[in-house]
């Protein structure tokens, strides 16, 4: 247990959670499975860089870290990970922004399930949606 490396001048719940709940995140990681995944070996992949998901909920490990369960939608894995294994997508820095410019617009539809019109902020009804909606 003493090679056991716990960043002991790391205490995460003296501060609140970085993430919150439904905030979509993507991982900045490969994770693997440790063992604790049931039905896949060790060391099999569960989520790979750069894959979107969903804080599920938020709970502690060892009286000092945050564990935010992440549900991988495309992979369908919920996933235990760490603050510094994700990146929001949903509160990003002001500064952050400014450098993607107009690529920073595209945010607002990755893992979203509106449809594209409402999302470009046109109110137009597609004909499906008409015969969906339509009480004749």
């Amino acid at each position: 247990m003493a090679d056991i490396n716990r960043d002991d001048n790391e205490i995460e719940l003296a501060f609140p959670p970085r993430f919150n709940f439904g905030e979509r995140v993507i991982s900045r990681s490969v994770v693997r499975n440790d063992g604790t995944y049931r039905g896949y070996d060790v060391g099999d992949v569960l989520v790979n860089k750069g894959d979107l998901g969903y804080v599920v909920s938020i709970n502690t490990f060892l009286q000092q870290y945050y564990i935010y369960a992440v549900d991988f939608v495309e992979s369908g894995h919920r996933v235990g990970m760490r603050a510094k294994e994700l990146c929001t997508l949903d509160n990003l820095p002001d500064e952050v922004l400014a450098q993607l410019g107009d690529k920073a617009s595209a945010l607002h539809t990755l893992g979203s399930a509106k449809p594209l019109n409402e999302l470009a902020g046109q109110t137009e009804v597609l004909p499906r949606q008409q015969a969906l909606t339509s009480t004749d």
